[in-house]
């Protein structure tokens, strides 16, 4: 159920919403305005953040599969999709129980779930670690090849700092402004780990060396997490750590449910890597993996955005402010949608152009590529409703969803691998998504109460499609799939997108968009006033 730290506004003892005083409704209005500026300049500083993390993301995916080639790509995503889905297994959602609790914790009391969240997690992290590394050998065989061992090896050892790191991640989300937790996740690691691997491959090191040069900066981003974290916590100025007995239970009552969803969420693409390499090999596993790096990163907008306003979420739902959440949800969904839908329509119409930038021989990934933005599409259309899920305390109708996505993405995987590879993979994992993302829709709308769709967000979506599906069809008709049309398309527009500023209507939008990431009030906002005036 959804935890309520105080009576929804306007809906005290006595009070009724048909009731509402003509200054409580003004006042309501107001907090709604300031809760949208809030989510617009956190919004901002989390989508400049995942922009730089996706350039820096596909530079990595360049090094390494020119580095290594198809085969080798494949065993270096296979190890990456080992740690990502161990660790996120082993945080036991307690990275999305700490986005949840802290914002809802009284100023001083945050340190006491540090111990609650911390300690279960890195416990299970070192002894998956252990077992790990004594299995490798026989693993490794199966996933990375015959002379896989020490790679899986080193990448069990470093499951508990991927953890830990994680764990501290979400509490700098919480206690630190957006743009630490942007400089560590979007700047610090992003950056770091295609120039530790391109040194690897310049050095003519193997995959070993290339894996390690992408784990060193977790390790890194761990020490940087731990110092911002102290401050705001108290921790080593009096705080006071020793947990309440009823902590443990409401605690780990929400994030246990998330565990098994938060691995579904994080291995999503990582899963079908683990079974392509498998059930076709390590080529088709590097192919897969390659397309996949494409697809994740046209999701970074939503993933920027759902970052930034998680905490806000949580508190918003913890007081029963459903119309405000509603509303954040819909101001940034219609966000998401402008910025990720253009990508995944180029995505399915240029799939060919876009993978000859990883080599030749990832031109087969193109039906792969097509499926997948198509999916896509559903994914950043409903927007982040497993946010407004877990952020309202309902983890367990999150967990349905994630499952259901998860059974259809395995079976039709073990289907449709063997025979069709890298495309079968694909079109497998893009059936998970859209039931997975269609059941949480539903689910959202129900804990919610409010519309999550609205006429602003439909007409982005019919102007969206009609301009980039125009850009396009001329690159198609002038040049076909390749560079050519792919560049043509995008000159096209850009030249639409610039016309575009010359309406009145769009500059109007974008100052009042602006105003609000500096903080003030856009035009045809209440008046800021106190309560009770």
């Amino acid at each position: 159920m959804t935890a309520t730290t105080s009576p929804p506004t306007g809906e005290g003892p006595g009070r009724t919403p048909s009731t509402l005083a003509p200054a409580a409704a003004g006042t309501a209005a107001v907090d709604g305005a300031a809760e949208t500026r809030r989510s617009t300049r956190s919004g901002v500083a989390g989508l400049l953040g995942a922009a730089t993390s996706g350039l820096f993301g596909f530079v990595l995916a360049v090094v390494i599969t020119r580095g290594y080639g198809t085969t080798g790509a494949g065993a270096f995503f296979a190890a990456i999709g080992v740690v990502t889905v161990a660790a996120a297994i082993c945080t036991l959602g307690a990275e999305t129980g700490l986005i949840w609790a802290l914002p809802r914790r009284r100023a001083g009391d945050g340190a006491r779930v540090l111990p609650v969240a911390l300690a279960p997690p890195l416990l299970v992290a070192v002894l998956v670690a252990v077992g790990g590394a004594l299995v490798a050998g026989p693993l490794a065989g199966r996933l990375l090849g015959p002379a896989g061992g020490p790679l899986l090896v080193v990448t069990f050892a470093a499951v508990p700092v991927v953890v830990a790191m994680n764990l501290l991640l979400a509490v700098v989300r919480c206690v630190r402004p957006m743009r630490s937790y942007v400089s560590v996740q979007f700047l610090l690691l992003p950056i770091a780990r295609p120039l530790l691997v391109g040194a690897a491959v310049l050095a003519g090191g193997g995959l070993l060396a290339g894996m390690t040069g992408w784990l060193v900066p977790a390790a890194v981003a761990l020490l940087v997490c731990l110092i911002l974290v102290a401050g705001p916590l108290g921790i080593g100025a009096g705080a006071r750590l020793r947990p309440q007995s009823g902590d443990w239970s409401t605690f780990w009552r929400f994030a246990l449910p998330r565990a098994a969803s938060a691995a579904i969420d994080a291995g999503s693409m990582w899963i079908g890597v683990l079974l392509t390499s498998a059930l076709a090999g390590p080529a088709d596993a590097g192919v897969f993996g390659a397309v996949g790096r494409y697809v994740l990163a046209g999701q970074l907008a939503m993933q920027g955005l759902r970052v930034a306003v998680a905490p806000q979420l949580s508190r918003l739902l913890g007081r029963g402010e459903r119309a405000a959440a509603a509303a954040v949800h819909r101001q940034l969904t219609g966000w998401g949608l402008v910025l990720s839908w253009p990508v995944y329509l180029l995505l399915a119409v240029f799939a060919p152009a876009f993978l000859a930038l990883f080599g030749p021989e990832f031109t087969t990934g193109a039906a792969a590529m097509t499926v997948l933005a198509v999916a896509m599409l559903v994914n950043t259309g409903v927007g982040n409703v497993q946010s407004l899920l877990l952020m309202g305390g309902r983890s367990g109708l999150h967990l349905a969803a994630a499952l259901a996505g998860l059974l259809v993405t395995v079976g039709g995987g073990l289907a449709l691998i063997p025979a069709h590879g890298a495309t079968g993979a694909a079109t497998a994992w893009a059936a998970g998504i859209v039931t997975e993302n269609l059941c949480a829709a539903t689910f959202a709308r129900l804990v919610v109460r409010q519309p999550l769709v609205d006429a602003r967000m439909l007409a982005a979506a019919a102007v969206t499609v009609a301009g980039v599906g125009l850009a396009a069809v001329a690159g198609l008709a002038v040049a076909g799939r390749g560079i050519a049309g792919l560049a043509l398309a995008v000159a096209t527009l850009a030249t639409v997108c610039v016309g575009l500023l010359t309406l009145p209507r769009v500059r109007r939008g974008i100052r009042v968009t602006m105003v609000q990431i500096r903080g003030g009030s856009p035009v045809g906002d209440p008046p800021r006033t106190s309560k009770g005036r």
